[in-house]
């Protein structure tokens, strides 16, 4: 998974805190979807920065957006999509514009379709992945232009997730089910492949959020795919608002060169209030 390491980066948001056990699916709080810490109509933002020998830069953005989607196969979905670009200024270095699509059913939060139109300076992909009535199996189809396109089944899906649907489940997992340093496997799929890694509760902290001010937090550890921007041997460390949101709101990790840093900047029409905030800048 080398070239849309930088993509994942951006929209980090999508995938590293995430709840799903490679074997047996980590339980949510509620199957009801007036009992989800989200709901249609929410909005988030995030800026994207890198620090390197104390400099630090904003080098993009990313949004992320709910609503409500069509009835598939019976089941009532969301409708998330997601949208990663780099700053003005950077455009001439590296020009990011990634967009990511998911529909998810309502109740039980679980991906029924995703599609990824991703453009990173020369590189461009698209991926098309539905999941069967049964999910037992996905089919993915997957474009790269100038190249011979590798569409393919991917089976025992039981728990494999897209990025976005894994970012609404885990916001509603059932915390007490997490024990305080234990490694906890993940598994998604992205373009015609099967992902493996691992998240880590760590536990309660205080964190300033620059530019909103200082949030009680929950602390997670995801381990990271190598790849481009990513070696594969640090963790990326998430901090997700204490409150009924569950928003991650700030994270960082060392790449290859330097260290990429995120963090929330505004918010709207989340289902509960960032009760979190308990001290503005």
């Amino acid at each position: 998974m080398s070239r849309h390491s930088y993509s994942l980066c951006l929209i980090f948001v999508l995938w590293a805190f995430s709840g799903a056990a490679a074997q047996d699916c980590l339980p949510i709080l509620y199957k009801d979807e007036a009992s989800h810490a989200f709901g249609a109509g929410e909005h988030l933002d995030y800026s994207i920065n890198y620090q390197l020998l104390g400099i630090r830069s904003e080098v993009g953005y990313a949004k992320v957006d709910l609503s409500e989607g069509d009835t598939v196969n019976g089941s009532k979905t969301f409708h998330a999509v997601a949208y990663g670009e780099t700053a003005p200024f950077f455009d001439s270095f590296f020009k990011v514009r990634d967009r990511y699509e998911s529909r998810f059913r309502t109740g039980d939060i679980k991906p029924v379709w995703f599609a990824r139109d991703v453009h990173e300076g020369k590189y461009e992909v698209t991926n098309d992945l539905t999941w069967s009535p049964d999910r037992s199996q996905i089919e993915a189809k997957v474009a790269w232009p100038n190249r011979k396109n590798k569409d393919t089944v991917l089976v025992d899906t039981q728990c494999t997730f897209d990025i976005l649907t894994l970012f609404y489940y885990a916001r509603n997992m059932d915390f007490d089910a997490l024990k305080e340093g234990r490694n906890n496997p993940v598994s998604f799929a992205i373009d015609n492949e099967k992902f493996n890694i691992y998240f880590r509760y760590i536990g309660p902290e205080e964190k300033s959020v620059p530019g909103l001010g200082t949030f009680k937090t929950l602390k997670f550890a995801a381990k990271v795919v190598a790849g481009e921007v990513f070696d594969g041997k640090h963790e990326l460390m998430i901090w997700v608002s204490d409150d009924a949101c569950r928003i991650p709101v700030y994270f960082e990790s060392p790449v290859i060169v330097g260290r990429v840093l995120g963090r929330l900047t505004s918010w709207d029409n989340t289902r509960h209030p960032l009760t979190s905030l308990i001290k503005k800048k």
